[in-house]
């Protein structure tokens, strides 16, 4: 202000005299100066700034991928493996440039849901309280279809049992609890596994008198989910994505018996190193080490 020239007088007047004739503080003229100087720099991200710059930060999030016994992990694993190797920087900056470079595994299109008959939540505070179990289908390549039963853990998401079979049977679903109380109960007798319930849903499998009367020997609570509500046993339905996304749609199998000692090698490989976001990205090994020795200390 102090600079431009009169048009009518032709002279240059100073900022105090032309702020006292408008009326203004001669700090706004000083404030306006200061914005129109910062405009001429370029735009900066705000807060703290990495070490690393983007190309860089790239091409260690290729490394985390290519060394993931994984396929698709998405941004909030890679940035929890990033953490783990030193590397400080955002889940947001982490999702931005994954998704800039193609990085991002392809999502399933949402579908929009009714009202819902199961809220709050599923899950527990202590391994062995509660365990899901649900089946799903595969296709061999010699012997046809072939049903994968499994049971997962509430607490964890521990896969504590995992089981193909030709045929869909009530006998067959029994077996990855049988795995389960035998590794986490010690052994598999009357009342061995008192405190746990059973979450499944309607399936002629889960309700049969068979599966009942064994799991109530071993005494197990049973705990069906709502009818029409996958949620309820939402624990093991995304453990069946998992495993689906994981192994059963990116392999083939020749035999139920290939396929059978790929799911227990898969069952060891998840429990030791799937990141679970919710226990702070530990893995279902870690979690149940970890609470088993809180409880021990009280």
């Amino acid at each position: 202000m102090s600079r431009a020239e009169s048009p009518s007088t032709k002279h240059r007047y100073g900022v105090a005299m032309v702020a006292e004739e408008f009326g203004l503080a001669r700090s706004t003229d000083y404030a306006g100066q200061e914005r129109a100087e910062r405009r001429c720099d370029p735009p900066r991200k705000r807060g703290p700034h990495t070490k690393y710059g983007d190309s860089e930060l790239v091409a260690r999030i290729r490394k985390v991928l290519s060394e993931s016994d994984f396929i698709g992990e998405g941004h909030r694993k890679v940035w929890a493996k990033l953490r783990f190797q030193g590397v400080r920087t955002s889940k947001a900056r982490v999702l931005r440039l994954m998704r800039e470079n193609g990085l991002l595994a392809p999502s399933r299109a949402q579908r929009a849901l009714g009202p819902r008959s199961h809220d709050g939540t599923i899950t527990t505070a202590q391994p062995n309280l509660m365990w899901g179990t649900d089946l799903t289908a595969t296709v061999t390549t010699a012997e046809g279809t072939a049903a994968v039963f499994v049971a997962v853990d509430h607490c964890n998401s521990e896969c504590v049992g995992i089981h193909a079979a030709a045929a869909a049977t009530r006998l067959e679903a029994l077996e990855p609890i049988r795995q389960g109380v035998r590794e986490y109960f010690g052994g598999y007798d009357h009342q061995v596994a008192l405190g746990l319930k059973l979450r499944h849903d309607h399936g002629s499998q889960y309700i049969s008198d068979h599966l009942q009367d064994e799991i109530h020997f071993l005494g197990i609570e049973s705990s069906p989910a709502f009818v029409r509500a996958p949620e309820g046993n939402g624990v093991a339905e995304r453990f069946i994505r998992t495993l689906k996304e994981q192994l059963l749609w990116v392999k083939s199998f020749r035999t139920i018996e290939e396929l059978r000692l790929a799911l227990h090698e898969f069952r060891r490989t998840y429990n030791e190193r799937w990141l679970v976001e919710r226990h702070g990205h530990r893995t279902p090994a870690q979690i149940r080490r970890r609470l088993a020795g809180a409880k021990e200390a009280a």
